[in-house]
């Protein structure tokens, strides 16, 4: 099987406003093959989380294409492209979008209910990454109950727990304070090494971006290397 996990050829992405088309991507290329790591950097308003939510399918392309694991995503339907998403790709945001009525443990879990997997086996899956992060103890507390940084523990573990091929963050620690970025960073590139989990960082933190394989800059609708 190929290790490229993500594959995106003259990806464009326009949006109409009136009669003024603004382009806020054009036509990028870019790949990510299993454990790479990546950062993209660039001013607000550049395109960055666009180019990101494209590359996980929550947002359609204008023109170009994005191939995850070698299937194409602009053929898909909404239905597929969310069984996609679920085998390949696991999600991180600068919000935890934790769901409130759930526990720390049934977060987690969630991913694994969604594909039927069964309850016992996804209770275990759940508790390993609960472990992992270091928030065993919190299991049956609910998003509420918890700080800014237990819950971007536990969004990274909800994000990691069906073994993604790729995490796609963004601003993952833009809320946090500095000791707690560096710990959930830390945690990131630590499960990235023992899952082989390639990661994409959408960040205003040079230092993260310092921290990953590849540094690329969004500027003007286009993406270049800064190395």
């Amino acid at each position: 099987m190929s290790n490229v996990v993500l594959d995106v050829q003259g990806l464009s992405k326009t949006y109409q406003q009136g009669e003024l088309s603004v382009d806020v991507l054009r036509q990028i290329d870019f790949q990510v093959n299993t454990g790479e790591k990546h950062a993209i950097i660039g001013a607000s308003g550049a395109g960055k989380s666009t180019l990101l939510h494209l590359l996980g399918g929550l947002d359609r392309a204008t023109g170009g294409s994005v191939a995850v694991m070698g299937t194409s995503l602009e053929k898909l339907s909404e239905k597929k492209l969310g069984l996609l998403r679920n085998n390949h790709l696991g999600f991180i945001y600068q919000f935890h979008h934790l769901l409130a009525e759930f526990t720390a443990l049934e977060n987690i879990m969630m991913p694994l209910l969604i594909r039927r997997q069964a309850q016992t086996d996804a209770t275990e899956q759940a508790m390993l990454l609960l472990q992992q992060v270091g928030l065993e103890n919190r299991s049956e507390h609910k998003p509420g109950e918890l700080s800014g940084g237990e819950r971007q523990r536990i969004a990274l573990a909800r994000a990691l727990v069906t073994h993604p091929d790729c995490v796609l963050a963004d601003e993952p620690t833009g809320n946090l304070d500095e000791k707690t970025a560096a710990a959930m960073m830390e945690l990131m590139l630590s499960l990235n090494e023992s899952q082989n989990t390639a990661l994409v960082i959408v960040t205003h933190d040079m230092n993260i971006a310092g921290s990953m394989q590849f540094q690329w800059e969004m500027h003007d609708g286009k993406l270049g290397s800064t190395q």
